[in-house]
């Protein structure tokens, strides 16, 4: 059986349009044919190369284990194929999204249930071959969450948009029910983020960023406020915004500039959760850290179990799917080259 998929052969270069034999299951493992596979920022840094560490440093994918070629895309909803004999009862026909952030099974973060911090990931769209083609293995049932009728197209964002900004979002506790979550960034994870918000019957989010458009969409989607980021008074207006400053600061850019912007607009106890890779550094008086205090926290993608309560919400209704448009998997140079060039918003969801 024959397959298509797109991947990176070099980095910086346009995905090539590979074909080959379709894999087949063994062990555990499961076959799944794709129906959606969202892209991500992450893949651009994938396809890139490499993450800017600041300072003129960057780290190579290379350093991380990251080998050419690859089929991209860990955001991937599609249907059970077939199933290696020692997979037990997987269903075929069955639709699900499909957890990707993989683990080595044996480690103290596998053992307590902490696959995405694994020391030797083995992720898919990343490590392993992922969604922009027409079949993808993954390694074991269990990282098939059933999507209950849900639409892939809507579902497929939900793995790594989705149980990103969950993740980090449950990271700031019962203060998101008393005052609003500053998100900076409106791209894919933002308007997931605003989603994420209404379903946990947060308090609201007041969004930061610098494109009008989508400082625009994130009020439609139901933000009390947006701020442009690069308005020379964007600490003030966050202040403001906030009664006095932020007590939940969440960083979807992770960038020097938008770092700075979430530390400067903290109020005493604040805390800033950074999730996105953007890059870059930044110099902290070290004693403002306890004296304010602060409490900066890093949150990488999200767990099964917490895929497994985000796909709950949305089935049962109480979270609605953030933005997304939809094009062929053939256009995917084009989707990742608007991505780059800033023109999207929400999330692209390629369909093979």
């Amino acid at each position: 059986m024959q397959m298509r998929c797109y991947c990176v052969t070099h980095h910086g270069q346009p995905l090539e349009l590979v074909q080959r034999e379709a894999p087949q299951p063994t062990g555990t493992e499961v076959l799944v044919r794709v129906k959606a596979a969202g892209l991500c920022h992450s893949d651009l840094h994938i396809w890139e190369g490499y993450n800017d560490l600041g300072g003129g440093k960057k780290l190579s994918l290379a350093d991380r284990g990251i080998k050419l070629p690859l089929t991209m895309s860990h955001e991937i909803c599609g249907e059970v194929v077939s199933a290696g004999p020692e997979a037990g009862d997987v269903k075929a026909g069955t639709m699900a999204v499909v957890h990707p952030w993989i683990g080595c099974g044996q480690c103290v973060a596998c053992l307590r249930g902490e696959e995405n911090i694994c020391t030797k990931p083995q992720s898919l769209g990343v490590m392993r071959d992922g969604g922009f083609g027409d079949y993808v293995i993954v390694p074991h049932p269990r990282y098939l969450v059933d999507l209950g009728g849900l639409d892939p197209v809507k579902a497929a964002p939900l793995a790594c948009a989705g149980v990103t900004t969950y993740s980090a979002i449950k990271k700031f506790g019962t203060r998101i029910h008393d005052e609003p979550v500053v998100i900076i960034g409106a791209g894919g994870l933002g308007m997931m983020a605003i989603e994420v918000l209404k379903a946990l019957g947060a308090k609201g989010a007041i969004v930061v960023d610098v494109d009008a458009a989508k400082r625009e969409a994130a009020l439609k989607e139901g933000a009390l406020a947006a701020i442009d980021a690069r308005a020379p008074d964007a600490v003030e207006q966050v202040v403001k915004a906030t009664g006095g400053g932020a007590r939940a600061v969440l960083d979807l850019v992770g960038a020097t500039p938008t770092v700075r912007l979430a530390l400067d607009a903290c109020t005493r106890g604040g805390h800033v959760v950074i999730v996105g890779l953007m890059g870059g550094d930044i110099t902290l008086s070290l004693p403002i850290i306890p004296m304010r205090p602060l409490k900066i926290e890093g949150s990488y993608v999200g767990t099964l179990p917490e895929l497994r309560e985000l796909v709950a919400l949305m089935r049962e209704g109480k979270m609605q799917p953030s933005p997304v448009s939809s094009r062929p998997l053939g256009e995917i140079n084009a989707a990742l080259e608007a991505l780059a060039r800033g023109l999207v918003v929400g999330r692209q969801v390629l369909i093979p």
